[in-house]
Order: structure tokens, then C-alpha cells, then sequence
């Protein structure tokens, strides 16, 4: 039987922002060397900051966990936020969230991301047998 799983996630970019501003290693805890490149490479990075943050938590929702317990110190960095060549977010797992995504036989995922004023959104679906 197919199950289909969602998590959702709102970020305020302004929380966001000042967070990053006080604590100078949030960023390279949370994201990737790629995912860092591409939103500082951005006019206003801190809102594709905020995309990616809320694809990261609502992945592991639709996966029914969250970002608290043991085993998850480096899991920000195990969920990878990149764009195609169309510019369409994708999800990239590795380490623990891809073998969490496997037990519980994930075969397909999507992610979409939106910016609108002082917030970013994102969805994620996850399709497993």
C-alpha cells in the first residue's frame, strides 16, 4: 500500500535573520558549503535561508519525527537544499535521514519553497510503500 506523508514549515526571515546576525556559527551548523553558496550568492540571502531552514524541519515532519532527541547533532547538515538546473528545489538526504527516509521506505520526495513579505513557507511530500 502507498502512503503519502506532508510536513510544513513557516520561518520568519526577520527572526531568522537576527539569529544569524548574533550567533556567527548558526550558519555553517545548520547548512551545507553548497546551500550557503547559493543563498549568499542571492540578493537578500536570509529569505533563502529561511526556505531552506523550513524544507529542513518539514522534511523531518513528513518523515514524523522531529529535530530533537539523540543521534541528530549533524542532521541539518544531512538534509541538503539545492536547486535543479530549473531552478525547482530538491532534497538531498544523506547519513542518519536517509536511513530513517528507507525504514520507513520513502521512494520519492518534493519540496517547494515560497517567499511572501516577512516569511517563508515550505512543503514537503514524501511518497513510501
Amino acid at each position: 500500500m502507498m502512503k503519502i506523508l506532508q510536513g510544513i514549515d513557516i520561518v520568519d526571515i526577520s527572526k531568522l535573520k537576527r539569529i544569524i546576525q548574533k550567533n556567527k556559527t548558526f550558519i555553517s551548523d545548520i547548512f551545507t558549503e553548497k546551500e550557503r553558496e547559493y543563498c549568499e550568492s542571492r540578493k537578500d540571502p536570509y529569505i533563502h535561508f529561511a526556505g531552506r531552514f523550513a524544507a529542513k524541519e518539514s522534511f523531518m515532519k513528513a518523515l514524523g519525527t522531529g529535530f530533537s532527541g539523540i543521534g541528530i547533532d549533524h542532521l541539518f547538515q544531512e538534509i541538503e537544499v539545492l536547486p535543479a538546473p530549473s531552478g525547482k528545489p530538491e532534497l538531498h538526504i544523506k547519513g542518519w535521514a536517509e536511513k530513517l527516509a528507507k525504514k520507513r521506505r520513502i521512494r520519492q520526495c518534493t519540496v517547494s519553497i515560497s517567499h511572501a513579505s516577512d516569511y517563508a513557507v515550505a512543503s514537503v511530500i514524501l511518497i513510501g510503500n
